[in-house]
């Protein structure tokens, strides 16, 4: 990658932030308000959090505030009433928001539903700073060609990928020989299964180190935020699938580790903040003052890795499964497991339902009535699709659950 000089900037970066009220965007925002001669928000965008979306509103002023939920545009348009911010509601007004020019654009929309607004941003040309693991995880090769084709720079959020991204080699990358994914374990890495199998969403969602929305959350107590992950981290570098490790990592330190055929492993650290690799994408191609602790590894003394526990945790397993298998597989993957922690985190299934709901309709749609969709995937409405086949499917095991 250039490591080039910018231009000095006479004027304000454009920014855009699909998904302002979650977790990531939330962060993003944060950086902005710290430097705000800097940056000129454009588009903020919520799914159904009319009032986070009014706030960040009022404090940023961005020229366009869109609510996903149609349902809440008088609510958007009362609460902005005076500012003088453009408002409008309903999904296609969020595709429409993501296709307002900007020069850098946030995409953080959870899950399935930011497939098509991260599409619209990418083919602008445009930096795109991609925090939503679905639209690599459901369209890898349909988003990855589209970023191709239109010369978009696609800059990846998750502190892993991110990692990876500071430290490998993209100029020579012969000369890789795997790269390798940390993960934390999540809240119950030494859990027994009968523990998992009463755990509550509260605390499935009580991660140690980091501070993340609920489903990415519950995702990471299952580990299947790092199976989706190890399908992102195929689409975004130039490695095979067999290139790919993950080590279970606690301390959450080193975020990802690049190995080279010489020997040599080059690992990206800090501490664990969102804010970090947040920052590395929006200052992009330089690296911009952040608010989070620095490092001190004399306090944190020790670092340990643990090998993962596939029987325990087997979420991690169907993801690497699902990357083999291709097509619309890793889509299905996604829309079974979206389905399944909804479900868990209303109370409707246990924890170790999750994984069992995925890897049930996994056996469907590689065996018996999904297999039509066992193709390469060559335009987005297949990858609708299989995911609304993914998600039919789960929708099903999860009543008979309820009804046991």
């Amino acid at each position: 990658m250039s490591q080039s000089a910018p231009l000095p900037r006479t004027a304000p970066k454009t920014v855009s932030i699909l998904g302002a009220t979650g977790s990531v965007g939330l962060n993003t925002i944060d950086l902005i308000e710290r430097d705000p001669a800097r940056y000129r928000v454009v588009v903020l965008t919520a799914n159904h959090n009319v009032e986070g979306l009014i706030s960040v509103s009022r404090r940023v002023k961005p020229r366009l505030a869109v609510i996903g939920d149609a349902g809440k545009y008088q609510d958007l348009c009362e609460g902005l009433a005076g500012t003088g911010i453009e408002v409008a509601a309903g999904r296609s007004a969020v595709i429409d928001a993501a296709s307002r020019p900007a020069e850098w654009i946030m995409a953080a929309i959870v899950g399935a539903a930011g497939l098509a607004p991260t599409l619209a941003a990418v083919a602008q040309g445009a930096t795109v700073a991609i925090a939503n693991k679905e639209c690599l995880v459901c369209a890898g090769d349909h988003m990855m060609d589209l970023v191709r084709r239109k010369g978009t720079l696609l800059l990846p959020v998750d502190s892993e990928h991110n990692a990876i991204f500071q430290v490998f080699d993209s100029q020579r990358p012969q000369g890789v020989e795997k790269i390798t994914l940390t993960a934390s374990g999540g809240p119950f890495r030494t859990a027994s299964m009968a523990e998992m199998k009463a755990a509550t969403p509260a605390q499935a969602v009580a991660h140690p180190n980091w501070q993340m929305g609920a489903k990415i959350s519950v995702d990471s107590a299952t580990c299947m935020n790092k199976g989706l992950e190890l399908i992102e981290a195929y689409h975004l570098f130039p490695i095979r699938k067999d290139q790919i490790d993950v080590v279970v990592h606690p301390q959450s330190v080193i975020h990802s580790m690049v190995s080279y055929a010489d020997g040599s492993v080059l690992a990206q650290m800090a501490s664990p903040d969102m804010r970090t690799p947040i920052a590395y994408a929006l200052g992009w191609p330089d690296r911009i003052l952040t608010p989070v602790a620095r490092l001190d590894l004399v306090k944190i003394a020790q670092l340990t890795f643990e090998a993962p526990d596939f029987s325990r945790f087997p979420a991690l397993r169907l993801a690497r499964e699902a990357l083999t298998a291709g097509g619309s597989v890793p889509a299905i993957l996604s829309a079974a497991n979206e389905m399944a922690v909804a479900a868990f985190l209303r109370g409707a299934i246990g924890f170790l339902d999750i994984a069992r709901i995925v890897e049930q309709t996994l056996e469907v749609g590689g065996n018996r009535g999904m297999g039509k969709w066992l193709r390469p995937i060559a335009a987005l409405e297949e990858i609708l699709d299989a995911d609304a086949a993914g998600r039919a499917y789960a929708h099903e095991l999860i009543e008979l659950r309820q009804s046991e």
